[in-house]
Parts: C-alpha cells; sequence; structure tokens
C-alpha cells in the first residue's frame, strides 16, 4: 500500500514480521525506511515488506504539533540579527564537518545543521559578545575522508579570510584526524599572520555533556583577546567543564575515543589554558608564535597524487609487508622501542629478518622515502644506540632522534615530498620547521 510520509510524521507501519508505530527519519535509498521508535532506538525497515502504512494523525506524544513547533523555532532561531560592533575583533569561522556547529532534532534524531553567523550566535550566544563572527562553510565531511587536496582547500580558504582582512580564524573539524589537518596546515601555511584555532567535539550537541560550547567559546576568547598567531588545537583540558587547552599543532594527538579531553600535548606542553567564564588565559611557556598582521601568509601546498603510507611494527612480520610499498614515494614506519625493526637473523625461526632487512634497503634504492617514527607516541627514536639499528641509518632511513608523532611524521614526510626535491627531503626531514620536533623533553611533559 503506497503511502506518502514526510520526516518527522508519525506512522504505523505494518509487515509480515511486525509492527512498528515511530517517526519518519531521513533515508539515503527508497529501499529502506527508517523509524525512530518512542523507545528512542531505530529500525530500518525493507520497503518490500510493508504489508501496509498508516500515517497517525496525533502520533505517540503529539510529534506533528511538536514537529511543526520544532521548525518555527528553527525558522526563529535563523532570523536572529547580529550587529556589526567596531570595538570588537572579526574571527571567521569555516567549517569542515556538522558536529560541533547542529542541534539535533529530538524527535527523529536528524542533525540540523547551523553555519551562518546567526544562526551560530543564535546557538552560542557569547560569540557575539567576543567578536563579529563570520562563518560559513567549506565542506561537510567526515574527517576519516580528509585527503591531501583537502588540506590544500583549507588552506586556500584560510589564505582568502587572511587577505580579508580577519583577526582571527577558528575551524571546526571532526575529532578523529583533526591533529593530522593541524600538522598540515601548519607546514602548508608559512609566515601565519593571526591565530588559526582547530576546534571539534568529542560528543554531540544533543548531549548535556557535549563539549562543542565549551570548545568553540574560548577558541574564539582566545583568538580574540591573546597576540597568539599561529596554528593551534583547542579542546577539553580535563573532563570537566572548565579550561581548555591551546595544544601546539604538530605536537599533539587523540588519545581517547570517547573523553572529551582526548587531545594531548605530546613531548610538549599545551601552550595555554583558557576558561572564557572566569576570563582566565594562563600562558604554560613564553615560546609560542605571536601575531603580526604585516606578515605575508605563503603557501607551500600538498601535492594529492602523492602516495605516502603508514607501516605499523609488530611481532612476525614479513618481507611482503615492506615491499608493498615499493611504487610509493614515502613510507614512514611506526618502530618499537628506540626505532627498532625485525631485522636481526638469531635463529631458525627469524630467516624472515634477514629478508625484512634486504627489502627496506630495496624500497630506499627505488627512492621510496623511509622514516621511522616511535610506537610509544612519547620519547625519541635513536638510531644509534644498537647495531641493528645503525644498519637502518647506514641504508639511509630517516627518524633518527626524532620526537614526532606518527601522525606528524607522515604530514611532514608528505609535504617535504611535495615541495622539495629527495636530497632535500633527506636533509629537511630531521629538522625543526613547524615546532614538530622538541629540542628537550622533560618528565613534566610525559606526565601532561
Amino acid at each position: 500500500m503506497a503511502v506518502k510520509y514526510q520526516i518527522g510524521e508519525d506512522v504505523e507501519i505494518i509487515t509480515s514480521e511486525s509492527n512498528y508505530i515511530g517517526a519518519v527519519m531521513p533515508s539515503t535509498t527508497k529501499e529502506t525506511l527508517f523509524l525512530r521508535l518512542s523507545s528512542g532506538y531505530q529500525v530500518g525497515i525493507n520497503t518490500k515488506q510493508i504489508k501496509n502504512a498508516k500515517i497517525i494523525s496525533d502520533g505517540v506524544s503529539g510529534c506533528k504539533k511538536e514537529n511543526k513547533q520544532n521548525l518555527e523555532k528553527n525558522k526563529n532561531e535563523s532570523k536572529h540579527e547580529v550587529a556589526f560592533n567596531s570595538k570588537l575583533p572579526i574571527i571567521s569561522i569555516l567549517h569542515t564537518g556538522g558536529t560541533i556547529a547542529s542541534k539535533v532534532d529530538y524527535k527523529t534524531g536528524a542533525v540540523i545543521a547551523r553555519f551562518s553567523p546567526e544562526e551560530l550566535v543564535g546557538m552560542f550566544p557569547e560569540l557575539g559578545q567576543i567578536a563579529n563572527i563570520k562563518s560559513r562553510l567549506v565542506r561537510n565531511m567526515w574527517s576519516q575522508d580528509m585527503r591531501f587536496a583537502h588540506y590544500n582547500i583549507l588552506a586556500k580558504e584560510i589564505k582568502k579570510e587572511i587577505d580579508a582582512g580577519v583577526d582571527g580564524i577558528i575551524i571546526t573539524h571532526g575529532t578523529d584526524t583533526l591533529h593530522y589537518s593541524a600538522a598540515a596546515l601548519s607546514f602548508a601555511l608559512r609566515n601565519l599572520p593571526i591565530p588559526v584555532l582547530l576546534v571539534g567535539s568529542q560528543r554531540s550537541s544533543d548531549r548535556g555533556s557535549s563539549d562543542a560550547s565549551l570548545n568553540l567559546i574560548n577558541a574564539a576568547y582566545f583568538a580574540a583577546t591573546t597576540d597568539f598567531g599561529g596554528i593551534a588545537i583547542c579542546m577539553h583540558h580535563s573532563s570537566s567543564d572548565d579550561y581548555a587547552a591551546i595544544l601546539p599543532a604538530t605536537k599533539t594527538r587523540k588519545m581517547h575515543t570517547s573523553r572529551r579531553d582526548a587531545f594531548k600535548a605530546i613531548n610538549a606542553a599545551p601552550y595555554s589554558l583558557v576558561d572564557y567564564h572566569k576570563k582566565e588565559i594562563n600562558f604554560l611557556t613564553k615560546n609560542y608564535p605571536k601575531k603580526d598582521k604585516t606578515r605575508k601568509i605563503e603557501l607551500q601546498m600538498f601535492n594529492d597524487k602523492l602516495k605516502v603510507g603508514m607501516l605499523y611494527q609488530h611481532t612476525n612480520m614479513y618481507a611482503e609487508q615492506y615491499k608493498f610499498y615499493e611504487k610509493y614515494d614515502g613510507v614512514v614506519i611506526i618502530a618499537t622501542g628506540l626505532g627498532n625493526l625485525p631485522t636481526s637473523e638469531i635463529d631458525e625461526f627469524t630467516k624472515e629478518h634477514t629478508k625484512i632487512l634486504k627489502a627496506i634497503e630495496a624500497l630506499v634504492k627505488k627512492n621510496v622515502v623511509v622514516a621511522v617514527a616511535p610506537e610509544t607516541i612519547n620519547g625519541r627514536i635513536m638510531l644509534t644506540v644498537y647495531e641493528n639499528q645503525r644498519a637502518l641509518l647506514d641504508l639511509g632511513v630517516l627518524g633518527n632522534e626524532s620526537d614526532m608523532t606518527p601522525e606528524t611524521s607522515f604530514i611532514k614526510l608528505a609535504w617535504l615530498l611535495s615541495n622539495y626535491k629527495k636530497e632535500d627531503v633527506c636533509k629537511l626531514y630531521g629538522q625543526n620547521l613547524r615546532g614538530e620536533i622538541s629540542e628537550r623533553i622533560s618528565m613534566e611533559m610525559y606526565e601532561e
């Protein structure tokens, strides 16, 4: 029986197996009808199995009326006017994903994106007290779908905003690869004159424990009121709703799947802690990039055709795993300990390790740039401690004395290969170009 229903309407669906009553949810296919049940759970129903369907006029909880009220509320929110205040700086918010700037329709569970300045200030009124807000959507995507080409798009959009005279930029971004993008922009943007802060949300905005508001508002407050002038990440400092941390872009990593304070500085300390509600900004170091609007930004983009890989070191490896990268431009091997790889033949069970060493040598001879990064995350690679490590150095493997995270190592290698000749890549990889290599690692950095 053909029944036309709209998203949000309550319907009763009868199939050969069961009866369902719930609200119609958005669907990307005509073959499946998605319902949100009164229990809050969602169910997908094959439309070919539907025997009967009818719209429930009052719904399980008067939802037609509720949805109409929600639509009117959303319309009113979007009409919230924001007057320009000449006494406040201008901050541009560029969006790559919808979680941090979205509202959830509690009836359907559908996410409603809010990207205009008026809508954002309607959601987060504090923003209008901090700065004049510009806001637009650059991409609406999951962060795991990011590619080198998207880093180039972001870099160009950032330059547009800087050329337009804004005082700070915030990039909303999915958290899974936020640290990759932060590192990529650090390398792609040279002579950055103003702050560019990447902000994410670990918890969706429909949850009482959402971190969206604290992260975004503190990022705006920090960008608007300090002399900071570089790339950084702004996320929860602890699981409590107090301080946000301003984290160095090339020294930060996501360290938890779901905690609000998932992002931690690695072999480094946060630049600053920020609490907008207390109007407190506590810099933890004097060594941070300063704002200077006389600087002329330069772009050094990524070659989106490059093939750069990451190989995770583990026990019982085979030479074929290394040979896989023969047609790549570069590979970062995430090595154990101080930079150990299974290259020593010590008994009848380790004959494969000689083949692995030869496979690595073959990669280098085929002009594949090979580097190592620490599997331990914290600490520094030292390829001069053991004999088998020195053999890697002799082959031309990069990474000795580096304390870069695996992700930053990958991004830096890809960026260098995009902009320099191979001989220069080998020289520059071990140099500190954007704060990615620490001169000194203290115990306090590890405890942080």
